[in-house]
């Protein structure tokens, strides 16, 4: 789009014009329509056509302009809305954020059209319906900046000292105190580790309590990053298949009881979202404390619950400190923190600690110290209180969305908690090339069969929904999902 002016069968905002061909999307682009709809509204703010406070059509009229889906249009909207380009003033109509007075804005750049990266540890922004992503909109901006604003002014001569391996202490002494109450964890600051994401933590107790070569279970489908991470570091993983009840620990000790650790996730299976039901819980702790191996227990997302109170961790029920528990804050309040944290057993902790003097530690202070604050000031609590609700409504608004507008083809698992759902497909249907498609059109769905390790016959798609800001969102998604994976 050039930045020539002049109304040419157009609308005209203030004293600027744009013409509907300026925004017209060209079927023969490799672009989706919605995204080619995005970068010409962008590029008309950018060239001055549009200016802050100027309206922009309803969706309906656009739609009906430009001979598009109305969901095309919906989507395109919603998405320069979540990025700041475009307000909603209710009956006055959309309006360019009067916001951008001011800013040098400059065109997009062109959209690739080659395949992305589908690492979600590697992808520079978030696609739509990217799982293991919290609601970025519906997060407490101001109260995180106030106190990382006072945090940063109340740096003093100890806080440029070299930190203590294991983190920050409030933050460990919040932490203690938190999963006391909420996940029936009992122990001291010191036995906690403040780490740089959840590979940190994986890294730390491979460091620290493994050798390459070890042997140890993971779940089948599992998730596949950590599955990576430990391939990577030289561990040996024997599959062990996850069914309604969670891991089937029975079919682990009868083919590998000598593994030296086992990696799981009971509280909201990943992907699948069931849970480890308690008798396998016993039998695998069990296990552990027979053969003196060690569980490594990822609660990645327990804090969201749809249906009664969080279950306690698989960690409250371990009394032979068999159990290394990990937790994450990326999924609670926003991946860039790339924060996590590790409790380890007290009899352990000297050799953790000697171990973490080696790695280069989980990040400035500053972070960490904001991170206590939040959660000291009660702040985390009502965060997370607000979230459960705010989850579960937009859970319902996908999966009503995907039923009406997929019908049987996707069927969708139920699950009690999480912030991403798995879609089912029918055996005939191939989901790493549908996910392929999709991701070309701007979707970060994950293919069930990249977390296995071996492929099944039927696939099925794993989808974010945190991001989703309503049913009409919801909606116009699935139909842009729909016509992305059954493109040519």
């Amino acid at each position: 789009m050039t930045c020539n002016t002049g109304p040419k069968n157009g609308f005209m905002t203030g004293t600027y014009h744009i013409s509907t061909e300026d925004l017209r999307p060209s079927p023969q682009s490799e672009l989706a329509l919605y995204r080619q709809l995005y970068e010409r509204f962008r590029a008309a703010i950018a060239c001055g056509k549009l200016q802050p406070g100027d309206r922009v059509p309803s969706i309906r009229s656009l739609a009906s302009e430009l001979n598009l889906a109305r969901g095309t249009v919906e989507l395109a909207y919603q998405i320069l809305s979540s990025e700041g380009y475009l307000v909603s003033h209710g009956a006055a109509g959309t309006l360019v954020s009067p916001e951008l007075s001011g800013a040098v804005l400059s065109p997009p750049r062109p959209s690739a059209v080659a395949e992305p990266d589908s690492h979600p540890l590697t992808t520079s922004g978030a696609g739509l319906l990217q799982p293991g992503l919290p609601a970025l909109d519906a997060f407490p901006h101001s109260s995180w900046t106030r106190l990382a604003g006072r945090n940063l002014r109340a740096l003093h001569r100890t806080g440029l000292l070299s930190p203590d391996v294991a983190g920050y202490a409030p933050l460990r002494q919040a932490l203690a105190s938190y999963l006391a109450i909420s996940r029936g964890i009992h122990c001291s600051a010191e036995q906690i580790f403040i780490t740089a994401g959840y590979r940190g933590a994986l890294d730390l107790i491979c460091r620290t309590l493994l050798q390459p070569g070890d042997s140890g279970w993971f779940e089948n489908p599992g998730y596949r990053f950590a599955r990576e991470f430990l391939q990577h570091s030289g561990m040996q993983l024997h599959s062990v298949p996850v069914d309604q009840h969670g891991l089937v620990v029975e079919q682990g000790i009868e083919q590998h009881a000598g593994a030296r650790f086992a990696v799981v996730t009971p509280t909201h299976q990943s992907p699948t979202g069931v849970t480890l039901s308690l008798a396998r819980r016993l039998e695998l702790l069990r296990w552990a404390s027979q053969h003196q191996a060690w569980i490594i227990e990822d609660d990645y997302d327990s804090e969201f619950r749809y249906q009664g109170q969080p279950l306690p961790a698989l960690k409250s029920l371990d009394h032979d400190d068999r159990v290394l528990y990990s937790g994450t804050f990326s999924k609670v309040l926003f991946p860039g923190l790339r924060l996590a944290y590790l409790v380890v057993p007290a009899a352990l902790v000297s050799g953790f600690r000697a171990s973490a003097g080696w790695l280069p530690g989980a990040g400035h202070m500053h972070l960490q110290a904001t991170v206590a604050d939040f959660m000291a000031q009660g702040h985390f609590a009502r965060h997370l209180r607000r979230m459960r609700t705010l989850y579960a409504q937009r859970r319902q608004y996908l999966v009503s969305a995907i039923g009406e507008v997929f019908g049987k083809r996707l069927s969708v698992d139920p699950a009690a908690g999480g912030i991403h759902i798995l879609a089912r497909l029918p055996p005939q249907e191939d989901d790493r090339l549908l996910v392929r498609r999709a991701q070309k059109a701007g979707f970060a769905l994950q293919a069930l069969n990249d977390w296995r390790t071996e492929e099944a016959e039927a696939g099925g798609l794993i989808m974010g929904f945190t991001n989703i800001a309503g049913a009409d969102a919801a909606r116009a998604l699935a139909r842009q999902l729909l016509a992305a994976t059954d493109s040519a």
